[in-house]
């Protein structure tokens, strides 16, 4: 009131978004987006939530016309179904009036940007779904089914409606340049090319496309390798800042013997004498035995 003034975001949301810029000495766009969907995830209790409970919570509210719209009722009281579960489970970890409203803000900006306090159903499986705590793979199959047909295939236009609500996600960070923009027209015939450019496609030939990391998608397997890191411990030292053991991701050389860089000298693109950056390097988010 005081400087009349109209903003958006919760207090909360503006806090976060304002921690996200210290991501941005990531030099990897993939990475720095996954990092910064990961502090989101976890910031919204996403990391939490499991599929099969996010989805009793859809059909709780009869979810399941994607196309339909959902008001800003219809989206609160669903997560209020979605972080009230959760809080039994978690209670010391989830402030239910918290993420049900950091959450509807997220949704919020990142699909209704015109602010027309309603999103398509889709957009709401997807943006949920997303930063869910479910494997990968189930992910895939569950985005996949809710655009395929009756009969399990899906054409061009049905492919194109889930990619373009799956890039919003990096889109709203402002990273969608790294992932071909906002035209997923390429992504979609990407796909289409590799079922040798057949008019529908089933879930199988989706995974297996979905397996190569396309550029519209690859933040989101990016975003599982950086959660699986998070905890990791290996048994190495970092030749550059001599971190032991390395914690999070290790990048170890392929050209000199024994050598390896812990993920923040790595992504801030520091190097040691002798060894340059376009060197090949292997990652590890799970500690190897040597």
């Amino acid at each position: 009131h005081e400087t009349q003034t109209t903003c958006w975001d919760h207090p909360k949301m503006t806090e976060l978004y304002q921690s996200l810029a210290d991501l941005n000495n990531v030099r990897f766009s993939a990475y720095r987006t996954a990092m910064k969907l990961r502090r989101l995830q976890k910031a919204l209790c996403l990391d939490l939530l499991s599929l099969s409970a996010a989805c009793d919570a859809l059909d709780q509210h009869n979810l399941k016309q994607n196309d339909q719209p959902m008001d800003i009722l219809q989206i609160i009281n669903c997560l209020t179904t979605i972080y009230d579960r959760l809080e039994q489970e978690h209670n010391n970890l989830v402030n239910v009036p918290l993420c049900v409203d950091m959450c509807l803000n997220w949704l919020l900006n990142v699909y209704d940007t015109g602010r027309t306090g309603r999103i398509r159903v889709l957009s709401f499986k997807t943006g949920v779904v997303s930063l869910c705590k479910a494997h990968l793979e189930d992910k895939y199959r569950y985005l996949f089914k809710q655009v395929a047909s009756s009969t399990g295939f899906c054409d061009q236009r049905r492919l194109g409606l889930l990619l373009h609500d799956s890039i919003q996600i990096p889109r709203q960070l402002g990273e969608v340049a790294s992932f071909g923009g906002s035209n997923i027209e390429p992504s979609v015939r990407s796909c289409f090319q590799f079922a040798n450019n057949k008019p529908e496609i089933e879930a199988a030939l989706f995974l297996d496309w979905m397996r190569l990391e396309p550029q519209s998608m690859v933040w989101l397997p990016v975003l599982h390798r950086v959660a699986a890191a998070e905890t990791a411990k290996h048994q190495a030292k970092c030749n550059i800042c001599k971190e032991c053991p390395i914690i999070g991701f290790r990048y170890r050389s392929l050209k000199h013997f024994n050598y390896d860089i812990c993920q923040s000298c790595f992504f801030s693109g520091r190097v040691a004498k002798g060894h340059k950056m376009h060197y090949p390097m292997v990652e590890y988010c799970t500690p190897v035995s040597s």
